[in-house]
């Protein structure tokens, strides 16, 4: 193989989340007072971690969310994770070869440790990651679009990050890889394939990613 770190984010890539939190998230704002579309949810939201939204809002209304705003939203999510969320189709099978093939690989995600862990255990992904393999924006200064949570994994693991692979589904993921000078993966079954155009790969569904990471 190519690589010797595969780097997954999570949320739409790992966990099919992505609907679930941002409709969640499209109504909790328009229920504050900033009326939001999931469409409008998933273009300026997807991939972030909470503080963009949190500055997204500031900027533009000049009013900041509630000091619970993120307790209430992870609340919420929470609990229609443990309802209704579910594995991206076809990622056990890729999870599966990696691990067959010795191949090290880890998740680098936008959200908290906590809403990671939920999501994993309400799918039963957290038997592939234990805590060594799980990284979050929490762990660094800046999320994505910034490179830190990408070069923090790297450090962490040993591994060089030009020897690296990012699989990311958003373009702000897309542009931390890049920055962090990693070879990025687009995943497109959510995202247009425009809006990852600074991937050096793209791909439709995870049966066809074993074959790219060769």
């Amino acid at each position: 193989m190519r690589y010797d770190l595969v780097i997954f984010d999570n949320d739409g890539v790992l966990v099919d989340s992505e609907p679930i939190s941002n409709q969640l998230l499209a109504a909790y704002l328009t229920e504050l007072g900033h009326p939001t579309s999931y469409e409008d949810s998933i273009r300026d939201y997807m991939g972030s971690a909470m503080h963009r939204i949190h500055d997204l809002i500031l900027e533009r209304t000049g009013q900041r969310l509630p000091d619970d705003f993120d307790e209430v939203f992870h609340a919420r999510v929470f609990a229609a994770f443990e309802r209704a969320l579910r594995p991206v189709a076809g990622v056990t099978g890729v999870l599966e070869k990696l691990s067959a093939d010795g191949v090290p690989y880890c998740v680098a995600s936008s959200g908290s440790h906590s809403r990671i862990r939920v999501g994993h255990r309400a799918t039963g992904l957290d038997r592939w990651f234990e805590e060594g393999r799980v990284f979050s924006s929490e762990d660094v200064g800046r999320g994505k679009p910034a490179p830190d949570l990408f070069l923090h994994v790297a450090e962490r693991m040993g591994v060089a990050p030009e020897r690296c692979v990012v699989v990311e589904d958003s373009p702000l993921g897309v542009r931390a890889a890049v920055a962090a000078g990693m070879d990025v993966y687009g995943f497109t079954a959510m995202t247009p394939a425009a809006r990852l155009a600074g991937a050096g790969q793209l791909f439709s569904h995870m049966d066809e990613l074993a074959d790219l990471l060769k």
